[in-house]
């Protein structure tokens, strides 16, 4: 019958799953997107853990996890966490496979400078990206932002951890007081905890989303501290819980991302920053 309704199918993968999501989210009730972060922030959690584990740690019912997977077309939240699972299961195999086929470029196709040569064609591709995509009015707003602050709180994991250890530097060199929270004895919430309202956390987290980072960026956001964050799409949890923030697309050679663009983006906070906070020569008269 024409007055039907058409049952969808659901995206059958993870990049389906976040494409869709990133559709929808816009139209969901609170609740729902509050799932929709925790689900992107903790993609383990969300393939082995038992739906209530996985509601209490998102704050939820377990009915708001099958209303979720619901909103999305799934029949139900194990059809949904079957995703997560499956996402888990193609990675492992993907980088086995990816990492045999830079082998095989290695030995077969120029050695060690094949590798080279793809890594750096990664890395300006991130760059192209980057001068395409970065408006300027977002950028000067964040440099807006961090020279405002009394103290920077940079916030990073994983991957990430090196960005953060480089604005460190940076800031420091150029006598910018900065704290980098190294999560030293698992304290790492507790070294952000110095953040005020009149400093500044800059919180870098991709996908997959370090969860300690995105949990360090909410909870300086409830408490009203300016958050500045560096990721990787409007879907990201980050851009939820701060007050400005800026996407970074960057390209990967086989199983490997590039990070060019987040250090050319990390220099030119750290010295057009510098530069914003440097007096006016009329200042000095």
């Amino acid at each position: 019958m024409a007055d039907e309704l058409q049952v969808k199918a659901p995206a059958q993968d993870f990049d389906g799953f976040v494409t869709l999501l990133r559709q929808r989210r816009p139209t969901l009730p609170k609740r729902l997107k509050q799932v929709a972060d925790h689900a992107l922030a903790h993609l383990d959690d969300m393939a082995f853990g038992s739906t209530a584990q996985i509601a209490a740690r998102a704050g939820v019912q377990a009915s708001t996890l099958v209303r979720f997977a619901q909103a999305l077309d799934y029949s139900g939240f194990s059809q949904l966490q079957e995703v997560f699972r499956a996402r888990l299961r193609r990675q492992v195999v993907d980088h086995r496979e990816r990492l045999a086929a830079l082998r095989k470029a290695d030995t077969a196709e120029g050695g060690a400078f094949a590798l080279l040569e793809g890594f750096a064609h990664a890395s300006e591709e991130s760059l192209d990206r980057l001068r395409a995509g970065m408006a300027p009015s977002d950028l000067e707003a964040a440099v807006t932002l961090l020279a405002g602050a009394q103290t920077i709180v940079l916030v990073g994991a994983r991957r990430m951890f090196p960005v953060v250890s480089y604005l460190a530097y940076a800031f420091g060199k150029l006598g910018i007081r900065a704290v980098l929270v190294d999560n030293l004895a698992g304290l790492g919430p507790e070294q952000a905890g110095i953040a005020g309202t009149g400093d500044v956390v800059l919180a870098v987290s991709y996908a997959p989303y370090a969860a300690l980072t995105v949990e360090i960026a909410a909870a300086a956001h409830r408490r009203g501290v300016p958050v500045l964050a560096l990721t990787d799409s409007a879907l990201s949890p980050l851009a939820e819980n701060c007050r400005h923030w800026l996407e970074i697309d960057e390209a990967d050679y086989g199983a490997f991302r590039s990070l060019a663009a987040t250090f050319a983006v990390a220099m030119t906070l750290a010295v057009a920053t510098a530069e914003r906070m440097r007096p006016s020569p009329d200042s000095e008269r």
